[in-house]
């Protein structure tokens, strides 16, 4: 019953959106309103095998711009996990690891996406790694910065029980750092996959070809406001999708490990 509520809910909610979305392109008499694409145009040329601006659901160019976007934020989040997620424990984990790191984090995490942009065009070959760059940079953070807090979160008597017993630091690692930090890693995970999306598409506004974020700029150049709202709801949908895969696995990670040591045991 919670759950029929909860998305009728949800789905009162989008369309009390797309109504106010059309309330005002319509009936306003807002001069900047009327300017943009009512939630009919968007959806005939979302779904028109025909579309007047050469992009829809039955384009294959469509599907492309999908791919190049979800194979870097993909690419980019993968690199946060392998270099953020380490970083993170060591941090919580190390006193001197985390001088060492938080000094420098603290400056450049406040630094935009879009001010990386130029520096990573001069660092890296081609405009494929640089916007790989630029979205990984936020990514990281997020995952640097929550995993770290979860390490932090940990009760001190875990680690004190288990020096007293002559628990080596791999043990440390393996039985309380990484099951007691798990919540916040994934929450972490979470935002930096969320993060990961929206600098992509500072990064391929400037630095691409192929994507969403290029097609979104690309198409408010050439007056092809529908196709902007198609990529922008496309990038949230798959954006969501991509958090939603996470959550998922992190639920399903943290259940397998309360079953292994016995959380929950009948």
């Amino acid at each position: 019953m919670n759950e029929g509520k909860k998305l009728l809910n949800m789905w009162a909610g989008y369309l009390l959106t797309v109504t106010a979305w059309y309330v005002c392109v319509k009936w306003l008499p807002i001069p900047s309103f009327q300017r943009l694409p009512d939630p009919v145009t968007v959806v005939v040329e979302w779904f028109n095998p025909d579309p007047d601006y050469g992009l829809s659901l039955f384009t294959r160019d469509y599907y492309l711009h999908i791919w190049y976007s979800t194979y870097r934020a993909t690419t980019s989040f993968l690199l946060a996990v392998v270099l953020g997620v380490p970083l993170g424990i060591l941090m919580g984990w190390r006193a001197k690891a985390n001088e060492y790191a938080s000094a420098l984090l603290g400056i450049l995490r406040p630094i935009p996406p879009l001010a990386w942009v130029p520096v990573a065009i001069l660092i890296f070959p081609g405009n494929e790694p640089a916007v790989i760059f630029v979205t990984f940079l936020v990514a990281f953070f997020a995952t640097t910065m929550n995993t770290l807090l979860g390490v932090r979160s940990i009760d001190k008597d875990f680690f004190r029980a288990a020096q007293c017993l002559g628990a080596e630091p791999k043990d440390i690692l393996k039985d309380i750092i990484i099951p007691g930090a798990l919540p916040s890693i994934f929450t972490g995970l979470q935002i930096a996959m969320g993060a990961a999306w929206f600098s992509l598409v500072a990064g391929e506004m400037i630095a691409a070809q192929y994507g969403l974020g290029f097609m979104i700029l690309e198409s408010y150049n050439l007056v092809q406001y529908p196709t902007i709202v198609i990529m922008m709801i496309t990038l949230g949908i798959v954006g969501y999708l991509s958090s939603a895969l996470i959550r998922v696995a992190g639920n399903r990670m943290m259940r397998w490990r309360a079953q292994a040591i016995g959380i929950g045991a009948a």
